[in-house]
């Protein structure tokens, strides 16, 4: 989408818009890459930003309500997060799936299950220490990748629950989550095993493979496991 258009669509929508601008080194040479908004830098004057509740139950009320992007045409339910409201350890998909979508909760289904273990074996868990939701709000269909637009969309309530719940680790599951918190196209394997900061806050990110990406692949649960090793180190430091 050229730039002028997109920023019209978001205009539309009522969404500040906004890039992402990498600091440094590349994420493929391994040193720490910062990862900042950055504002200003477009042709039109901005939209004025989209008003999101800065509380638990507006946060909440306000996404079970949202209707800025095409996904609220074809959910059942949306899909807020689950977790303690500070917990250490936060953790990023991409958007829910069929079972999600029915019930209302991130990661059900198997690859839910999946998570429950990998975040069991580091003494982790969705319970008691591990916030966990998505990219997106809404089940895209037939479990297609978010589009721009609706990624866009839903940005501000992923920022407003990071701010809220405040995490020492942001961990971001699976390529599309990974590409769309450091705006880049850098495979996830290149990805993998590097520290990057996310946000205003500078908040440590590091990427891994998804669960259902590991259950088609079990080949590449060992990688997993190195990587679910550097995440325990990282937070038992911290």
């Amino acid at each position: 989408m050229d730039p002028a258009r997109r920023l019209r669509y978001l205009q539309a929508l009522g969404v500040e818009p906004w890039q992402l601008r990498e600091r440094g080194t590349s994420a493929a040479k391994g040193p720490v890459a910062v990862i900042a908004p950055e504002r200003g830098h477009v042709a039109e004057p901005a939209a004025a930003p989209t008003v999101v509740p800065a509380d638990w139950e507006g946060l909440q009320a306000a996404v079970a309500s949202c209707r800025k992007c095409r996904l609220c045409e074809t959910r059942t339910n949306t899909v807020f997060g689950v977790g303690p409201r500070q917990a250490p350890l936060m953790v990023i998909g991409e958007g829910p799936g069929a079972d999600e979508d029915a019930r209302g909760e991130p990661f059900v289904g198997r690859a839910g299950k999946l998570l429950d273990e990998m975040l069991r074996a580091i003494g982790r868990s969705r319970k008691d220490n591990t916030f966990i939701t998505n990219v997106v709000r809404c089940r895209p269909p037939g479990n297609r990748e978010p589009a721009d637009d609706e990624a866009e969309a839903c940005r501000p309530y992923l920022e407003q629950t990071l701010r809220l719940v405040k995490p020492k680790l942001i961990v971001a599951l699976g390529r599309i989550a990974a590409q769309r918190l450091l705006a880049t196209d850098t495979p996830i394997g290149k990805m993998r095993g590097q520290t990057y900061s996310w946000g205003p806050d500078a908040t440590p990110l590091m990427v891994t493979y998804h669960p259902a990406y590991l259950l088609r692949n079990p080949a590449d649960k060992a990688k997993s496991w190195e990587d679910l090793k550097r995440i325990h180190r990282f937070l038992a430091g911290a």
